[in-house]
């Protein structure tokens, strides 16, 4: 069950930045000559593992000032249940609307533009609920709010994007990572489809290309992976629990790229996909030849807390 606010703050202040792991070892994290690249951690609780990781990529106020406006782009596509991970982890959402309050914003939106009816996906899917105990607004995407805009994309020249998401101060990038029929995966890249509005089928046609087109355009100031469930077939919608493996880890960066990049090795060495994780890895590849961001994991500073 998500916590609201005061519980969250009362049990932030319990746990400390020490919470699990010995406070020096944050500590001299946090003063280290740079932060992490990525921060990766595994939590029983989905609030606590969130809570860590953006205190280790170096807290909240780095992302959010006071008076931001925010807005938050989960993966809440599908009607379906949490548990079915085709969404975005309610708790995951919820943990980030707190923080965001906690850092000053003015206010957070939480929103998406779904593949299935949106009133029963918001309901469904237990993120709106959860964002709005802990004082986010939930509106459904306003058809009269979708602005065609210059993408000035390779294939994605001009497109329809929602008004809400490129007016707001700072954005937050909240995707699951899960199976995908076409794109072999949907992660941070591909969570941008619900920003905008068009034909789904004019993008699927060249999807590589355009999803590095799309994560050239929209520059969120943080990304949170949710991999607490990912769904690793029957992709993107889901269906069975068996399709489901639980990690209870999340990926948190700057740089939307590498936190792909980091979901596409997890589904190879934690799924046991390689398949589905190299095919993804033809978009990520893209995108970093473009120059938008980095897949070479092994140069750059990951930081991977175990508080199970």
């Amino acid at each position: 069950m998500p916590l609201n606010r005061r519980e969250f703050l009362k049990k932030s202040a319990l746990v400390g930045i020490g919470g699990f792991v010995a406070p020096s070892a944050l500590d001299g994290l946090l003063k280290a000559e740079s932060l992490p690249d990525l921060t990766v951690v595994t939590a029983p609780e989905p609030g606590l593992a969130v809570t860590k990781a953006v205190e280790a990529a170096g807290g909240i106020g780095r992302f959010i000032s006071k008076g931001d406006s925010v807005v938050i782009k989960p993966n809440m596509a599908w009607d379906r249940r949490p548990e079915q991970a085709a969404n975005t982890n309610p708790q995951v959402v919820a943990t980030v609307v707190m923080l965001c309050f906690e850092a000053g914003a003015s206010e957070v939106k939480v929103l998406d533009n779904p593949c299935d009816d949106a009133r029963r996906v918001y309901v469904q899917t237990g993120i709106a609920q959860a964002a709005r105990e802990v004082g986010a607004q939930t509106p459904y995407m306003d058809s009269r709010k979708f602005r065609k805009i210059d993408l000035n994309g390779e294939v994605l020249k001009k497109w329809e994007v929602y008004q809400d998401v490129v007016e707001a101060d700072r954005v937050i990038n909240i995707p699951i990572a899960k199976h995908h029929s076409l794109a072999g995966l949907t992660m941070s890249m591909k969570n941008w489809m619900g920003a905008i509005g068009g034909g789904r089928s004019r993008i699927h046609g060249n999807i590589d290309i355009a999803l590095a087109d799309l994560a050239a355009f929209f520059k969120p100031s943080l990304t949170i992976l949710d991999c607490i469930r990912i769904l690793t077939k029957n992709g993107p919608q889901g269906g069975s629990l068996s399709y489901v493996k639980v990690l209870n880890t999340v990926v948190v960066g700057t740089d939307q790229v590498a936190v792909d990049a980091f979901g596409a090795d997890l589904f190879e060495t934690q799924a046991r996909r390689p398949e589905i994780a190299n095919r993804a890895r033809r978009y990520i590849r893209i995108a970093a030849e473009r120059s938008i961001g980095r897949m070479d994991l092994e140069n750059l500073n990951i930081t991977t807390l175990n508080l199970s």
